[in-house]
């Protein structure tokens, strides 16, 4: 099985402009990334998907693989997408996008994603995280995902989900298990053309989530559990809390 690891790199940001080119640890941001996704052992290969000039020439001279893609697109899957429609990149079987604001991503947590595909019949795969405290529960800008018995996913939400009704919010981690959503995604390549086809949907639209699109037009989108998470930089102020945990 051919795999390759796609690192969505864009330097438009709303509100991080310039992100994969911020320094930690005398490192840019995109270059960390990338150093831990080569050491996934299942990817044959890693690269760097931009819309930029500046951040295409820096992975050049720190040895990376890049490729310069639409300014156009919404998405990383959109970017990856046009990665493997290219004439030499049609051979691969499995395609992973990983998060380009995560510098510490874990080559283990990239492999495990990559061993979804062993089971033929995955289209698309993610990785999901028990949650803990109400305060991950509670907070909209963690993505949660309701699974069924087979670890497919049914839905996701900004909210959490399951509602626990006749249960005060304090007690509903006692009552049910929640998950929350580790944002990289793999697919298998003929599905990520597929799905990049696809037009947006309501429900994508009303949560403000591409995968809800994957769901809705009856694509199964597979989980496996993890329990590493790395921390992603999304603003300035994240930025400033990982230097200062450095």
């Amino acid at each position: 099985m051919e795999i390759l690891g796609i690192i969505p790199a864009r330097y438009g940001s709303m509100r991080f402009p310039g992100k994969p080119l911020v320094e930690i640890n005398g490192k840019t941001m995109v270059q960390l990334v990338y150093e831990q996704a080569v050491q996934a052992q299942m990817l044959k290969k890693v690269i760097v998907a931009t819309d930029d000039d500046k951040i295409f020439n820096h992975v050049l001279e720190f040895g990376g693989e890049v490729i310069m893609t639409s300014p156009q697109h919404q998405s990383g899957t959109d970017r990856c997408a046009e990665i493997i429609g290219k004439p030499d990149h049609q051979k691969w079987d499995v395609i992973v996008n990983i998060q380009g604001d995560e510098p510490f991503i874990s080559p283990t947590v990239i492999d495990l994603l990559c061993r979804c595909f062993e089971n033929r019949t995955t289209q698309i795969a993610t990785l999901v995280k028990e949650i803990q405290a109400n305060e991950e529960l509670f907070n909209h800008n963690n993505v949660k995902v309701i699974l069924n018995k087979h670890k497919q996913a049914l839905y996701f939400s900004r909210s959490p989900i399951p509602y626990c009704r006749n249960f005060p919010e304090q007690e509903w981690l006692k009552q049910n298990t929640y998950y929350k959503h580790i944002g990289i995604y793999g697919y298998r390549s003929a599905v990520l053309r597929e799905i990049a086809a696809l037009p947006k949907t309501k429900l994508e639209i009303t949560e403000s989530l591409e995968q809800l699109r994957w769901l809705e037009n009856g694509y199964i989108v597979n989980t496996e559990i993890t329990t590493l998470e790395s921390t992603a930089v999304d603003t300035p102020e994240d930025l400033q809390r990982i230097k200062n945990a450095s």
